[in-house]
């Protein structure tokens, strides 16, 4: 475990804790054998308050925890899953979207294409892939990769983080609405076992364009959802002023953005578990424990024939908000 970077407000206690237990161990290793006891105690509340603070999180705090800096983004689970992975740019129209990335590479014996949001890491970074939300060339270049891994029979992999499609006036213009629908009518098309990994926050068309498959993966602290719950909560009851997010969390329990609420609903087909703690604390498990699921579904995906899998993901969202009872 590292220490995390950017704590949300109710992970600052067992922060603090992490950083007092690295101290001793650093005091311990420069020869103070005196400190081995209190080490002990350390470890052992720092394990409890990790137990205990996860183990009882509200819906928002995991929408919360959805989009923490310190979270593993695409390129993160990419380096950590995959081997050979070159990277593919442009949409061939316009320009390169940094807020897509995609490439072919290797999962475990396995050449596949994987596609997905990117936030970056740092501010500058996330100024430059625009926070993850992509423009109508990045979901241009995403649908010339889903043709590409078609047209080679790469089974296609999408991982989903965003809080949404660019809105702005010069991504109207472009055609975001338009690039968006194409994907979702290329992606049900597909021939080739298609899975969808909700990795972090996923938000709206803009994440939906990644997401027709016929798999639906979801780590087990992301989101998906058609409107963020500060969005929600605007709409419905005219937050604003100093708190705009006042009602968000009545807002994400309404909204039922959890990975446990969707696979209720069958919605999602499997939790992937993230390391104690979430993925932000272990970018490596958590990318391996995702790996261990993929591998496990593209087996399943790989004894279908072409129509099978379309007819395969048709079936499943055709499926999606059934209901019975009397009208």
């Amino acid at each position: 475990m590292t220490i995390i970077e950017n704590p949300l407000e109710f992970e600052r206690p067992l922060v603090e804790l992490e950083i007092e237990l690295e101290a001793l161990r650093d005091e311990i290793s420069s020869g103070d054998q005196s400190k081995t006891d209190e080490y002990a105690r350390t470890e052992s509340r720092v394990d409890k308050l990790r137990q205990d603070l996860y183990a009882r999180l509200s819906p928002y705090q995991r929408v919360q925890l959805s989009r923490h800096f310190d979270r593993p983004f695409t390129l993160d689970f990419i380096r950590h899953m995959t081997t050979s992975f070159v990277e593919f740019h442009g949409d061939r129209a316009f320009r390169d979207d940094p807020a897509i990335v995609g490439g072919t590479a290797m999962l475990g014996d396995t050449a596949v294409m994987i596609v997905g949001h990117e936030r970056g890491r740092s501010m500058q970074e996330r100024i430059k892939r625009n926070f993850g939300m992509p423009q109508p060339e990045g979901y241009r270049k995403a649908e010339r990769l889903f043709r590409m891994a078609e047209k080679f029979s790469l089974p296609l992999i999408t991982l989903i983080d965003t809080q949404g499609a660019y809105p702005g006036l010069e991504a109207e213009e472009r055609g975001q609405a338009e690039a968006i629908a194409k994907n979702l009518e290329v992606l049900s098309e597909l021939t080739i076992p298609v899975i969808s990994v909700v990795i972090g926050e996923g938000g709206s068309g803009g994440a939906l364009a990644l997401g027709v498959s016929n798999r639906i993966l979801m780590l087990e602290n992301a989101c998906y959802s058609v409107i963020t719950p500060e969005g929600c909560a605007s709409i419905l009851w005219h937050t604003k002023g100093d708190n705009p997010a006042e009602m968000a969390p009545v807002a994400a329990e309404a909204l039922q953005v959890t990975a446990d609420r969707l696979h209720s609903f069958g919605i999602v087909d499997e939790i992937v578990p993230e390391p104690t703690g979430g993925a932000h604390w272990n970018h490596k498990e958590a990318a391996e424990n995702l790996l261990d699921v993929l591998e496990r579904h593209l087996k399943d995906l790989s004894s279908l024939d072409a129509q099978e899998l379309v007819e395969d993901r048709y079936n499943k969202f055709r499926k999606i908000g059934e209901f019975t009872g009397d009208a």
